[in-house]
């Protein structure tokens, strides 16, 4: 390969992983083209996309930036590779890897990178996909946040509630009393 197509290469994989801050690697030797064309199809319902690349080529375009959150991750970079990549959250693309390895064991999980941390082999995917996604922590936030004052809620409300149901009754005693004097 020329030197003038690696920088083409090397450019263009720079443009694609720029603002990415977190992968999936696997080692995409052993699937067949229409596996990894279905597998394809469920990464892209999920915003996420498969490069397979070079591994010298993806080290200098991760370098080239300055500023890249993926400076660290080509441990992860031996043999063969695709690097998995996307908008979506980090343990929804470590379930999707996950149940594509229960379908298909001949595909290598190497492993998955985030926050500048390296999860490696199957094990590191495994404990990935067990996180919580965005969604879910932001609802876990929030349940904890209200859970309090749906407490407080009711310790207000239920002595007030009782408080009224006493007045409405002393006031239909009342009010059935004043109607019976004037008929007598």
């Amino acid at each position: 390969m020329s030197k003038k197509i690696k920088n083409l290469i090397t450019r263009e994989l720079t443009q694609r992983l720029d603002g990415i801050e977190s992968l999936g690697v696997i080692n995409p030797r052993g699937i067949n083209a229409v596996r990894t064309n279905l597998f394809r199809r469920k990464l892209h319902a999920n915003n996420l996309r498969m490069t397979v690349v070079k591994n010298t080529l993806v080290r200098r375009a991760v370098q080239s930036v300055a500023d890249s959150k993926l400076k660290g991750f080509d441990a992860l970079l031996d043999g063969p590779s695709a690097v998995i990549y996307g908008q979506s959250s980090i343990s929804q693309l470590a379930r999707l890897l996950v149940e594509e390895k229960k379908e298909n064991n001949a595909l290598e999980l190497r492993g998955i990178f985030f926050d500048g941390e390296i999860y490696a082999g199957e094990q590191g995917v495994e404990q990935v996909s067990k996180l919580p996604t965005r969604e879910e922590a932001i609802a876990n936030v929030l349940g904890a946040i209200l859970g309090p004052g749906r407490k407080l809620a009711a310790a207000v409300k239920g002595p007030g509630g009782k408080l009224g149901a006493v007045l409405k009754t002393i006031e239909e005693k009342a009010g059935g009393s004043a109607e019976a004097a004037p008929a007598a």
